[in-house]
């Protein structure tokens, strides 16, 4: 018995909850971060393409081809219920969900089949996925491939007469991609600027007939190259159009297609294990390097990856400077008393407000009461199209810094306090001044502190999702808020987000079946990006904790 008090007395049950409580937690994010990837991952492998004769009873028998995206045990009393004649009563049946493709001739590219009216499958190895721009997948068996009308020569390998001219169509399309993108899309930035300075002019009275000639001799230049770029573009598309294709679909219908659409394709049934390995690599690279397509169900997500990492660092770079000068003068200036403690208080609380009312205290001090001033004190040529007075990439970042000021507040100022009162007393005895001791001395040994709380910043930051929909982010950007274009780095424009293009594709995506896979893949990446910015954030901690671990003892 008095071993058992000793026991209890001793501390031993609570490090042995504490430590069952860590246990489960991390079981339950290993669990989720599994089901994540298991459920996203296997999305991107180059799956076979099932050939099912399908007969249900009172119907003629048709084929339906397509991949097995699920399988499923369903009730028969469900299935009866929902109007499906089956042979048994009672129990449970195999459904399987099938991905047909062929939107633009079925209708929809998915449907369920049941088992029991399944009398046979096949996997042909000729037949074909091609991956295309729109409309989705599309699944068959090649029949023909045209140049100008003209069919590929009798006996050639149609397969690799198809994958040359994909080979074709992809360069033709970086090309128009590259002038449209590239050169018309700076063409037409530096045209709306002469456009702006014009106005700029007039509304200061300095409109003068030398000032206006200026701007019309460099619009009449960059309006006649933009001319020639639009006859070379003319031109690229009558080359992209030349070429089609001809494919024989499950139902036994010829289709014609043109090759323009055409993103990839591959004879999935005929390829190896190693092949699959790379194709599969492949598709996850272009995931995280294409655009989204297709109401961001198709393609990939470098602008939401893109529009992340950059708000991440922007809320980095501006939240740090607040936050350990708030902590700065709350620690070593401000005289503790009953206001100070008050104004902790508050900061504590401040990190427990929901996300949401950051976003509207975001888009209505700094989007119109912020933004709506610098356009009328600096832009007044723009209005009333408003320049800075709308949701951007700026706002975006000083509203997740407003939201995350308090973590780095805290942090930053249990690091001050850790730091002994002996090292200020020694740097006072050499005749430093007070500030000279902050800036040389403590600081530098509170950096980890400060490194902990904006990685406890940017772990909340690139997570949410409420206030970002207020101030800035998109389902859809037209272009990067970096690019070619002076200044480079465009604050006022609109962005991309990983965390926001998971509820769109989850909650508003027009083809739920096809947006599933990509809700977890997306939500595995975004994990990805904050895991490897808390890594480098604590991997710079670490490197000042240990350089600077000497100086505490």
């Amino acid at each position: 018995m008095r071993n058992v008090k000793d026991w209890y007395s001793g501390g031993a049950p609570w490090v042995w909850l504490n430590a069952g409580a860590v246990a489960i937690s991390l079981v339950m994010v290993a669990g989720m971060l599994l089901l994540i990837g298991a459920r996203g991952l296997v999305h991107f492998w180059p799956a076979d393409v099932v050939r099912f004769t399908v007969e249900v009873p009172g119907q003629a028998p048709r084929t339906v081809l397509g991949e097995i995206q699920s399988t499923e045990m369903v009730s028969v009393q469900r299935l009866i219920d929902a109007g499906t004649e089956l042979p048994v009563s009672a129990g449970e049946v195999e459904r399987l969900l099938i991905k047909k493709g062929n939107r633009d001739s079925f209708g929809a590219d998915f449907e369920y089949l049941i088992a029991p009216f399944i009398t046979g499958q096949e996997v042909q190895d000729d037949v074909i996925t091609i991956e295309r721009t729109e409309w989705g997948n599309q699944y068959g068996v090649l029949v023909g491939v045209s140049e100008d009308g003209v069919p590929a020569p009798e006996g050639s390998d149609l397969y690799a007469e198809f994958q040359a001219r994909v080979v074709r169509v992809l360069e033709i399309r970086d090309r128009i991609h590259a002038i449209e993108r590239g050169e018309m899309s700076a063409i037409n930035y530096r045209l709306e600027k002469l456009r702006l300075e014009e106005r700029r002019l007039a509304l200061e009275g300095a409109d003068t007939a030398v000032a206006l000639a200026a701007i019309e001799d460099e619009r009449a230049t960059l309006q006649a190259t933009f001319l020639a770029q639009q006859q070379d573009l003319g031109a690229l598309y009558v080359e992209i159009a030349r070429d089609s294709y001809s494919l024989e679909l499950a139902d036994g219908r010829t289709v014609t297609s043109p090759m323009e659409r055409v993103v990839s394709a591959i004879q999935p049934n005929a390829m190896g294990g190693m092949a699959k390995l790379g194709r599969y690599a492949r598709n996850i690279w272009r995931f995280m390097a294409d655009e989204p397509r297709e109401a961001n169900t198709e393609g990939g997500v470098f602008p939401a990856i893109f529009g992340t990492v950059m708000m991440v660092i922007l809320m980095s770079i501006i939240v740090t400077p607040f936050g350990v000068v708030a902590a700065v003068y709350l620690r070593e200036y401000a005289k503790q008393g009953v206001l100070t403690q008050t104004i902790r208080i508050a900061v504590n609380n401040l990190a427990g407000v929901p996300s949401i009312v950051y976003g509207v205290f975001g888009l209505g001090f700094f989007v119109y009461l912020i933004g709506g001033s610098l356009d009328r004190a600096f832009y007044p040529e723009g209005l009333p199209a408003p320049t800075f007075g709308t949701p951007g990439l700026i706002w975006a970042s000083l509203t997740l810094a407003l939201l995350s000021l308090p973590v780095v507040i805290v942090a930053t100022e249990e690091g001050l306090s850790r730091i002994p009162s002996t090292v200020r007393e020694a740097s006072y005895a050499l005749g430093a001044t007070k500030a000279e001791t902050l800036w040389r001395i403590v600081l530098p040994m509170a950096s980890p502190a400060m490194m902990t709380g904006l990685i406890l910043a940017v772990a909340r930051a690139a997570g949410e999702v409420a206030p970002l929909m207020l101030v800035g982010v998109v389902k859809l950007a037209p272009s990067l808020p970096l690019d070619g274009n002076e200044p480079f780095l465009h604050l006022e424009r609109k962005f991309m987000h990983l965390g926001f293009h998971i509820y769109d594709v989850g909650f508003q995506s027009p083809n739920v079946e096809a947006a599933r896979p990509l809700v977890y893949a997306t939500a595995l990446l975004l994990v990805t990006v904050i895991v490897v910015l808390n890594l480098t954030a604590v991997r710079i901690r670490n490197r000042l904790r240990e350089r600077y671990r000497s100086l505490e003892h």
